[in-house]
């Protein structure tokens, strides 16, 4: 079961780095846009000098996995010179035509792209090297920070340089880019198995809870509150449901108490019975 489940990540990261790979075959590099990182980087330098971008990269990226290895652990540094390694090799191995010379539908198409064979590789726990790995070595000591966004912030300056040496639209159209890979990447990562949490503070709570166990199949946790201005103890209603089953919950609080205080949040991901078990 653990070789499976190992030998299914390893797929994924060569997936993920193949999907990367591709979004600089297919719309960067012939649109002349460098999304941030050490391969905008080495895109830049393709456009100066004509050298292979995935080998450049490659060679940018030894300093920072020699550091990466060392921070982050054996296992993890394993993962992230296969990613690294393939990442390089896709881009300068594997033709791929060119899809359109609109960089604006390149930076937009291109951007989806990478954040979802980046968001792939990271949820695998590898990088494919550069700011990527950058942005995984602050996030083990700043967990709040969302690796995401501060490749966003680091790669912003590569994107800057690069628009003094290709020009100002290309840079734009760069930040384009790295928005949406952001955006995409964060989705990836959090799992796009979304759902709602409602906080219900009612009366009629057992009577609630149980309609909602019997109508919906969905597990009711009841917390001890305490009104702070009336100080009456109340129970408050913990569940979690899909997002297709928000009305429903609605309509059978409705049903039993009309006057119930409702709190509805958002979830990123739901783990456990009747959700995703990974």
């Amino acid at each position: 079961m653990i070789r499976n489940k190992i030998i299914r990540e390893y797929l994924l990261i060569i997936v993920g780095c193949l999907l990367t790979a591709l979004s600089f075959s297919f719309f960067f590099i012939p649109n002349e846009i460098a999304p941030g990182g050490l391969s905008g980087v080495a895109t830049v330098l393709h456009f100066l000098f004509d050298i292979p971008v995935g080998i450049t990269a490659l060679i940018l990226n030894i300093p920072l996995f020699l550091m990466g290895i060392r921070q982050l652990g054996g296992h993890f540094g394993i993962r992230t010179l296969l990613a690294t390694v393939l990442l390089s090799v896709f881009i300068d191995l594997i033709p791929a035509p060119t899809l359109t010379h609109d960089s604006l539908l390149a930076s937009i198409y291109g951007g989806f792209l990478m954040g979802i064979g980046l968001g792939i590789v990271l949820r695998m726990n590898a990088t494919t090297g550069g700011t990527d790995l950058l942005a995984k070595l602050i996030h083990k000591y700043f967990p709040s920070i969302s690796v995401a966004w501060v490749l966003f912030a680091v790669d912003f300056l590569v994107v800057f340089a690069a628009a003094i040496l290709l020009g100002p639209s290309q840079g734009l159209y760069a930040i384009v880019a790295l928005a949406l890979s952001a955006r995409v990447m964060d989705l990836v990562q959090e799992g796009l198995n979304s759902a709602k949490a409602f906080l219900i503070i009612s009366d009629q709570s057992i009577a609630l809870s149980r309609l909602i166990m019997k109508e919906m199949d969905r597990g009711v946790t009841i917390l001890n509150g305490k009104g702070a201005y009336t100080g009456f103890d109340k129970n408050v209603l913990l569940c979690v449901v899909r997002r297709t089953e928000i009305t429903k919950l609605k309509g059978l609080i409705n049903e039993i108490d009309p006057y119930a205080f409702v709190l509805i949040a958002d979830v990123r991901e739901a783990m456990g019975e009747g959700f995703t078990r990974e």
